[in-house]
C-alpha cells in the first residue's frame, strides 16, 4: 500500500512452512515493507471465517468501546452532522463501518487488495448472518443504534467500496473514521507504521472523531496459505504515532490470546483529529 524510500529485496511469502524454513527466512522477514507483499493474494473468505464468523469476546469489548465513544461524541456535539466517513483498510470486516452507520450518510470502505474489494462488494449485496450478532451488541442500550431496524440494508445504501492506497489518502476529506488492524499489519517497519497512522488521521477533517484498533506485539500472521508481515507495537508506540495528529486520545488494552499465535492482545485508540 506504500512506496518506501528504498525497496527491500523481494521475498516470496506463499507457504508450506516447516520450522527450518521459518528459521532460514527470519532475518529477511524482519525487513518486509508494505510494497514487498502481493496484497491481492489475501484470502478474504478465510480471514472472515476465522475472525468474524461469530462474535468473539474481544470484539464484543471493542464494540463497547467504539460505539460508546461515537455515541458520546454525538451527545457532546449534537449540532455536528458527520456527513462523510471512511473505514481505512476495511478488509473482510464490516463492523467498523456498522459502528459509524448512525452518525453519517456516506461511508467509504477504503481497501487496497482486489480480493477484499470483491468480498466487500459481495457482502454489501448479501451480508453474512453473523453481522447481526455484531449489530445486536452495538444496539444494546444505545438508542442511536437501536433506532435502525435494518442496518445491513442501510449500510448497503450508504457505503461504497473505493480501491486505493492508504499512503495516498486525500488529506482533510472525511468527518469521521475507523481503521482496524491495518497500520501494524501491513509492514514490519516502524516508520511505515507511524506513517500509516498519520495518513489515516490526516484524511480526516479538523476535530473529526476516530477509532482505531491494533494487534499488540504481533509477529506476523497467516491467512489461508499465505504469511503476511506485521510491526510489533504496544500502547506507547500507538501513543507516539498519534501524539502529533490527534487530541483527546484514549488508549485501551483488550485481552485476547486465542485468536492465533504470535500476538499479545488488542489495543483500541479513540480520539479526534488535532488540526
Amino acid at each position: 500500500m506504500a512506496k518506501p524510500a528504498e525497496r527491500s529485496p523481494s521475498v516470496t511469502v506463499t507457504t508450506s512452512w516447516n520450522e527450518q524454513a521459518r528459521a532460514d527466512r527470519a532475518d529477511a522477514w524482519q525487513t518486509i515493507g508494505n510494497r514487498d507483499v502481493d496484497w491481492d493474494e489475501f484470502d478474504s473468505e478465510a480471514y472472515f471465517d476465522h475472525n468474524y464468523g461469530m462474535l468473539r469476546p474481544d470484539d464484543r469489548q471493542i464494540i463497547g468501546i467504539i460505539t460508546s465513544f461515537f455515541d458520546d461524541y454525538r451527545r457532546r456535539f449534537p449540532d455536528t452532522w458527520l456527513r462523510t466517513a471512511i473505514d481505512v483498510g476495511a478488509g473482510a470486516n464490516l463492523y467498523p463501518a456498522l459502528a459509524m452507520l448512525p452518525f453519517t450518510s456516506e461511508i467509504t470502505l477504503f481497501e487496497r487488495a482486489a480480493s477484499n474489494c470483491s468480498w466487500l462488494h459481495q457482502q454489501l449485496r448479501t451480508p453474512h448472518e453473523s453481522w447481526w450478532q455484531f449489530w445486536s451488541e452495538m444496539a444494546r442500550d444505545r438508542d442511536a443504534y437501536g433506532q435502525i431496524t435494518d442496518p445491513l440494508d442501510l449500510l448497503s445504501r450508504r457505503a461504497f467500496v473505493d480501491k486505493g492506497n492508504l499512503f495516498r489518502l486525500e488529506p482533510g476529506r472525511y468527518d469521521m473514521g475507523t481503521m482496524f488492524f491495518v497500520a501494524e499489519s501491513i509492514t514490519t517497519r516502524d516508520e511505515e507504521f507511524q506513517r500509516a497512522v498519520g495518513k489515516f488521521v490526516g484524511s480526516l477533517r479538523r476535530h473529526a472523531p476516530f477509532a482505531a484498533a491494533f494487534m499488540k506485539d504481533s509477529s506476523g500472521y497467516c491467512v489461508g496459505n499465505v504469511e503476511f508481515p506485521a510491526c510489533s507495537v504496544d500502547e506507547n508506540d500507538i501513543k507516539k504515532a498519534l501524539a502529533g495528529v490527534a487530541r483527546d486520545v484514549t488508549i485501551t488494552t483488550v485481552e485476547s490470546n486465542d485468536l492465533r499465535e504470535g500476538y499479545g492482545g488488542m489495543i483500541v485508540a479513540t480520539g479526534r483529529k488535532k488540526v
